[in-house]
C-alpha cells in the first residue's frame, strides 16, 4: 500500500477545526482509494510564538522537508501577535524555502451556493507568483520615530521568477480553455511591470495555441465582477494575485469556499495546501467554521500526490453536499456536521 507522509499545521483559531475535518475526510478517501495518509501534527502558531518567541523552531524547515506534503489550517492572532510577525515567521518562509512559487486558487460556484454576482457560469484559475515580487521583504526604515521617518518596501522581480510563473500559467491554460490573462500595472510601474509584460510576450511565443490578453490590475478587477465568464487562467504577481483571489473568493460565495495550493512544481521540496481564510478569532471555538475550503485544499493535495481518482471522489462529495444546502449558509451548519455529510457522500 502506498503511504504518504503529511505534515499537519493546524495553526490558530478555526484552523484547528478545519484541519481536523479535512483530515477525517482525507482518511476516508484514502481508505476507499487503497492508499494511506500518515499525519504528523505540529503546534506552530501564534500560541507557540507567545511561548517560545518564534513561530516555528529554528530547524522547522528541515523538519518539514522530509514530508510529501503540508496541510496548513490558518495562521494569525492579531490581538496577541502582529500579523507581520506571524506571516513572516511561518507561512512566507515555508513558501520561499521550499520554492513553492506557484500559488493556485480555483474560483467557481459550488452547486447550491449563492454568489453575489448575477453570473454563475465562471470557472477561473488564479495563478499567483508566491516567492518574490512585492512580498520579498526587502527594504527598511530610517529615522524611526521622528518627523523624517522613511519606510521603503522594495518589490523584487527576477527573470527566473517571472518566467517560471508565466510558463506555469501557460501550461495550466493549455490544459483548460487556452486563455491566459497576464496582470500588471505597467502604465504606472514603468520598471517591474513593463519587465513583466516583456517577459509575457517572450514566453507567449512558445504557446501559440494559448490566447494571451494583458490587463492592468484595476481593469481585470472590474472584469472579474462584470464579466467573470470571459476569464480562464489569470497570472499575477504576489500582491496583485493576493488581491484578485480575494475578489474571486467573494464571487464564489465567501472565504469558506476558497481553497489554495502552494506548489513546488519540480517536486524538489514538499508543497503546501491551505484554505484562504484566516484564523477568524471572532468565531474560533464556536464550531461553526465552514471546512469546505480546507477539504477542497485537500482535494488539491490528492491531485498533486497523484491520487486523481480519490480527489475526484472528494470533490464530487463536496458538490453533492452543497447541492443539498449543507454548508451553504454561514453559521447554519456546524463544522462537524458538514464534515460528516461529506464523509457520508463519499461512502
Amino acid at each position: 500500500m502506498k503511504t504518504y507522509s503529511i505534515a499537519l499545521i493546524p495553526g490558530d483559531g478555526i484552523g484547528k477545526d478545519v484541519i481536523e475535518a479535512n483530515w477525517q475526510v482525507l482518511q476516508t478517501a484514502a481508505k476507499r482509494g487503497g492508499f494511506a495518509l500518515e499525519g504528523t501534527s505540529f503546534p506552530w502558531s501564534c500560541a507557540y510564538y507567545l511561548e517560545t518567541g518564534a513561530m516555528m523552531p529554528t530547524d522547522g524547515i528541515e523538519i518539514l522537508r522530509k514530508f510529501d506534503a503540508i496541510l496548513l489550517g490558518a495562521v494569525g492572532w492579531p490581538a496577541e501577535v502582529p500579523d507581520s510577525t506571524s506571516l513572516h515567521g511561518l507561512l512566507l518562509p515555508i513558501r520561499k524555502r521550499f520554492v513553492q512559487y506557484a500559488n493556485i486558487r480555483p474560483h467557481r460556484l459550488l452547486p447550491g451556493v449563492q454568489g453575489p454576482l448575477r453570473s454563475d457560469g465562471f470557472d477561473i484559475l488564479c495563478i499567483r507568483e508566491n516567492t518574490e515580487g512585492e512580498y520579498s521583504g526587502a527594504g527598511g526604515r530610517v529615522h524611526s520615530g521622528t518627523a523624517d521617518e522613511v519606510a521603503i518596501e522594495t518589490a523584487i522581480f527576477t527573470r527566473t521568477g517571472v518566467e517560471r510563473i508565466l510558463r506555469f500559467g501557460f501550461e495550466q491554460a493549455r490544459a483548460r480553455r487556452k486563455k491566459l490573462a497576464s496582470v500588471t500595472k505597467s502604465n504606472a510601474q514603468k520598471h517591474s511591470m513593463v519587465f513583466w509584460d516583456e517577459v509575457t510576450r517572450e514566453v507567449a511565443k512558445d504557446y501559440p495555441d494559448v490566447e494571451v490578453a494583458p490587463y492592468h490590475i484595476d481593469a481585470i478587477a472590474a472584469r472579474m465582477v462584470l464579466s467573470p465568464e470571459s476569464l480562464d487562467v489569470i497570472v499575477a504577481s504576489n500582491l496583485f494575485g493576493d488581491i484578485l483571489t480575494d475578489i474571486g473568493a467573494a464571487m464564489q460565495g465567501g472565504l469558506g469556499y476558497a481553497a489554495s495550493a502552494n506548489i513546488n512544481p519540480d517536486r524538489s521540496a514538499p508543497s503546501m495546501f491551505e484554505p484562504v481564510h484566516g484564523s477568524a478569532p471572532d468565531i474560533a471555538h464556536l464550531g461553526i467554521a465552514n471546512p469546505i475550503a480546507a477539504i477542497w485544499s485537500g482535494v488539491m493535495m490528492l491531485e498533486h500526490l497523484g491520487e486523481g481518482h480519490a480527489a475526484s471522489e472528494v470533490m464530487s462529495a463536496i458538490e453533492s453536499v452543497t447541492a443539498r444546502g449543507i454548508g451553504t449558509v454561514a453559521g447554519k451548519d456546524s463544522t462537524e456536521s458538514i464534515m460528516r455529510a461529506v464523509i457520508a457522500a463519499l461512502n
